[in-house]
């Protein structure tokens, strides 16, 4: 009795060749939509960071009765990193973190620098650059010397994209005179500007 051979199993060469091409022209689609949702994600990420950190600031300052503040971690490269704390003291002399001697401030959080691909630049409403973010004890935002209640923004952009993806790669933190915060996008939100109040 002989024994036939099994068919062979498998692709041809020319199945194969086809698979490839499929291949190669998804991965050409797919690869820039995934590239850009993950640019997207991360600069997502870092402004509701940078939110949160605020928002902390502000239930602390109310909780506590005092000023909070939200400062960069090195002079006013807020790109450097930021922290969060309450002051245990007032006025102009509240302007940077004392972390040591009779009276030192209360560190709620801190920030770790952030990628070198990504800016963060503040101003008030008349467009003058902020260094701090504070809160008075009823949770307004207040000026450099707590005494005006102050409006400010902050830019959060990526600088690693061509200048005709910047509005899409930009997400600016809005910080009202009465404390409230949010995010928004200025390629999709035409109050989203440097100078916005609410």
């Amino acid at each position: 009795m002989t024994h036939r051979a099994a068919p062979a199993r498998g692709f041809t060469l020319i199945e194969l060749m086809v698979t490839l091409v499929l291949v190669v022209a998804l991965a050409t689609v797919a690869v820039p939509s995934f590239i850009a949702f993950q640019r997207n994600s991360e600069l997502t990420s870092i402004s509701n960071s940078l939110l949160a950190s605020i928002n902390a600031a502000r239930s602390e300052a109310m909780k506590r009765n005092q000023h909070a503040l939200v400062t960069p971690v090195s002079g006013s490269n807020w790109a450097g990193g930021w922290r969060v704390y309450v002051s245990q003291r007032y006025g102009s002399d509240a302007t940077t973190y004392n972390e040591s001697g009779s009276t030192p401030d209360l560190l709620i959080q801190q920030q770790a620098a952030l990628p070198s691909y990504i800016s963060v630049s503040t101003s008030d409403s008349a467009g003058t650059s902020m260094g701090q973010i504070r809160f008075d004890g009823s949770g307004y935002s207040k000026n450099a010397a707590g005494g005006a209640f102050q409006a400010m923004t902050l830019r959060v952009r990526r600088t690693d994209v061509p200048s005709g993806q910047q509005d899409a790669e930009t997400r600016i933190v809005v910080v009202s005179t009465s404390g409230r915060v949010r995010v928004c996008k200025p390629s999709t939100d035409t109050s989203c500007t440097t100078t916005a109040t609410q």
